[in-house]
């Protein structure tokens, strides 16, 4: 195929890949299936007997404008965003629930006095926000199910009311968390030196971390069919 043709193809894609936000892999995978259509669309109007030029426009213009595709895609790419965030959170709120006590299960400390009021409603709280976490996430991955199933507005301010949800808890997780190994730091000096404690602490760390970057995601993906 000529480079005209293809110059022409692939400005209308740019500009379509420029008002997409959401997971990289599937949003180059949307696109690549633009493409293809597009190419083989070009390709049947030359074989029918048009220029490289005409027959381009022809495909660019019945493929529709950037801003009349983009909310089709985007609410996609949100939605897959969405899931994404969902299993994440319902899996570190699995594993947490079950690790959580193995950080300090047989540490010098633990035959101690109790630790301060204030930080066993601490510590209580931690495993509510990621109990709600978990219940928030299994309700996003149904209603993305459900999503994908009828087009009813419903299911879509349901689903985003959610994500809203996994992220405020997400975020308040993580603060509480690090407030926590803090504190514990703070009460008992030998918390450093606990094989456990520094394990805990580190895949804790990169656990929010990535929750955080895929939350973000979800909200880039999100934000422009809430803003349209």
């Amino acid at each position: 195929m000529p480079v005209g043709d293809d110059v022409l193809v692939e400005e209308h894609l740019r500009q379509l890949a420029a008002r997409l936000h959401g997971p990289r892999r599937l949003r180059a995978d949307l696109l690549t299936e633009a493409r293809h259509g597009l190419l083989d669309t070009v390709e049947a109007y030359r074989d029918g007997g048009l220029t490289g030029d005409e027959a381009a426009r022809r495909a660019v213009a019945e493929f529709g404008t950037p801003e009349q595709l983009a909310p089709a895609y985007q609410a996609e790419l949100a939605v897959a965003a969405l899931r994404r965030l969902a299993l994440w959170i319902v899996a570190f709120a699995g594993v947490a629930a079950i690790a959580g006590d193995l950080t300090w299960h047989g540490s010098s400390w633990s035959g101690g006095p109790p630790p301060p009021t204030g930080y066993l409603l601490l510590s209580r709280s931690v495993d509510v926000i990621w109990t709600a976490a978990f219940l928030f996430g299994a309700a996003g991955l149904v209603l993305v199910a459900m999503t994908a199933r009828s087009s009813r507005p419903g299911f879509t301010v349901a689903a985003h009311t959610t994500g809203i949800l996994l992220t405020g808890t997400t975020l308040l997780g993580a603060m509480a968390g690090v407030a926590l190994f803090g504190w514990s730091i703070a009460l008992w000096d030998a918390a450093l030196s606990w094989p456990p404690m520094i394990v805990g602490m580190l895949v804790a760390g990169a656990a929010h971390l990535w929750l955080g970057r895929t939350a973000h995601t979800w909200l880039l993906a999100a934000r422009p069919l809430v803003t349209r």
